[in-house]
């Protein structure tokens, strides 16, 4: 008769479906947070060559030494084995001896959306 008034101890079935169910819920919330980080790294990433494609293109069109006229300027570059495209629009400042540059940078494959935008003046060289 000693083992009428021992127990058992352990889990029901509720108890561990529920425990599965916190674990799987959790687990969905992880990995979207981790999808969700990585994807904003490569994002990061193409904005900043976007931004040093802009800064070449700059530096290039400054040590020039020409003073270029009003309208758009184009070009490609290839940074970290990624192609984009540039545009910068030339606007003349009233007085004439400075240019206002808006520098666009855009994926090779999409002209739609900038990945960076910058705005620089340049002076007429003496």
């Amino acid at each position: 008769m000693i083992g009428h008034n021992r127990r058992q101890r352990g889990f029901t079935l509720l108890e561990v479906l529920i425990a599965l169910a916190v674990l799987a819920i959790a687990l969905t919330a992880t990995i979207k947070g981790i999808t969700s980080y990585v994807s904003n790294i490569v994002y990061l990433k193409e904005r900043t060559l976007a931004h040093w494609v802009g800064m070449n293109a700059l530096t290039e069109l400054r040590t020039s030494g020409r003073f270029p006229g009003a309208g758009e300027i184009k070009g490609n570059e290839t940074m970290a084995g990624r192609e984009f495209q540039w545009v910068i629009n030339v606007i003349q400042v009233e007085g004439g001896d400075v240019r206002r540059l808006d520098i666009k940078v855009m994926p090779e494959d999409d002209d739609e959306r900038p990945l960076s935008t910058m705005v620089a003046f340049i002076g007429k060289p003496a």
